[in-house]
């Protein structure tokens, strides 16, 4: 009989479980407090229990563990400045979706050479939430392989669902099974309709295909997630940050039934990916939020690309070359900006 299974695949390799990776690298008291009580803050954030906006800042992608420890020390005392207005979460997205081609991330491809060590990169990913979240910084992440939450999800305090997985069902379904808030964007053409759909289907039960911490496949039933909520990022249509942008996604939000909770992704559309501009988003989001216009109040957070230094580099094959702090993907703005736009932000918010 002709072979018909596995004609395309050229090897299987064999992957350490989520259960196995949590014992060799177990999550510490300290870190589990970072994550509870930064989970707890989001939560009350979103029901408007606390007026704090909360903040996404961090790198485009991680590429370098020692650097992103660096930012993470870094952020962790710049929180002690900015606490009583902020709760910074440090963006730590291990994950990257290609509208083509190009480096998948630090889970997928840890070396930047296209060896696929993807045993190494969980385990790289894994301790390196487990430092920060020690560190006393919360983590937050894109979840866009329906595997990968296994491995690090408990160590992950905020998540987003991206732009082009917004629309999919596997998306939806793993986004209601997860223990922390989670964002949906707007579509990369700027369709908010999209999300809103999205964040209806994750705050409902679903049963699906997946595997537990031992790897077995199962099916996985889940509770639904009450904390998922709309990010605008712009799209190929423009920007939608300014004041009649977000009054459409109050009132779309309303008609479906939902609280009108709103972040706001500072780069991508809304930047016109040109990383100054990113404080030009935020300085007009918190004038909207400090007027009182109908909506502001659904501003609850917002998000920004960060490095240790400004702009992007290419992955080259001579990995020497590359220069510490700087994004290997999007362009970002450098941490004496961030800081100064994260200080501007907190002293207008107390005002």
């Amino acid at each position: 009989m002709e072979r018909t299974h596995d004609i395309r695949i050229a090897a299987e390799v064999p992957l350490v479980s989520p259960a196995d990776l949590s014992r060799r690298i177990p999550m510490t008291e300290a870190a589990n407090a970072t994550v509870v009580k930064s989970r707890a803050a989001i939560r009350r954030i979103l029901s408007g229990e606390e007026r704090r906006l909360f903040a996404v800042v961090g790198p485009c992608s991680i590429h370098d563990p020692e650097a992103a420890i660096e930012y993470a020390g870094r952020l962790s005392g710049l929180n002690e400045r900015v606490a009583d207005t902020l709760l910074l979460v440090m963006r730590v997205y291990f994950e990257k979706p290609r509208t083509a081609l190009g480096w998948r991330g630090l889970i997928i491809d840890p070396a930047l050479d296209g060896s696929y060590d993807i045993a190494r990169g969980l385990a790289t990913a894994r301790t390196l939430l487990v430092a920060i979240n020690e560190a006393g910084v919360a983590a937050g992440t894109e979840m866009l392989d329906p595997i990968v939450p296994q491995y690090i999800a408990e160590l992950v305090s905020w998540a987003a669902i991206g732009a082009r997985t917004t629309e999919s069902q596997t998306h939806r379904e793993m986004a209601s099974g997860l223990s922390m808030p989670v964002g949906f964007k707007n579509s990369t053409e700027g369709d908010i309709q999209t999300a809103i759909n999205a964040i209806l289907s994750a705050r409902q039960a679903h049963s699906f295909l997946g595997i537990d911490k031992t790897g077995s496949t199962c099916v996985l039933r889940t509770r639904g997630n009450m904390d998922s909520h709309l990010i605008l990022r712009g799209g190929r249509s423009g920007p939608n940050y300014q004041t009649a942008d977000v009054e459409k996604a109050v009132k779309l939000l309303t008609s479906a039934g939902l609280r009108p909770t709103i972040v706001v992704d500072c780069s991508h559309g809304n930047s016109s990916k040109q990383p100054e501009n990113q404080a030009k988003v935020l300085r007009d989001l918190i004038t909207q939020r400090l007027s009182g216009v109908p909506g502001s109040e659904s501003i609850v957070g917002f998000m920004l690309e960060s490095n240790l230094e400004y702009g992007s580099q290419p992955i080259t094959d001579d990995l020497l070359t590359l220069r510490r702090g700087v994004s290997v993907t999007d362009s970002c703005i450098g941490w004496k900006e961030t800081e100064e736009l994260l200080i501007e932000t907190a002293e207008r918010a107390r005002r």
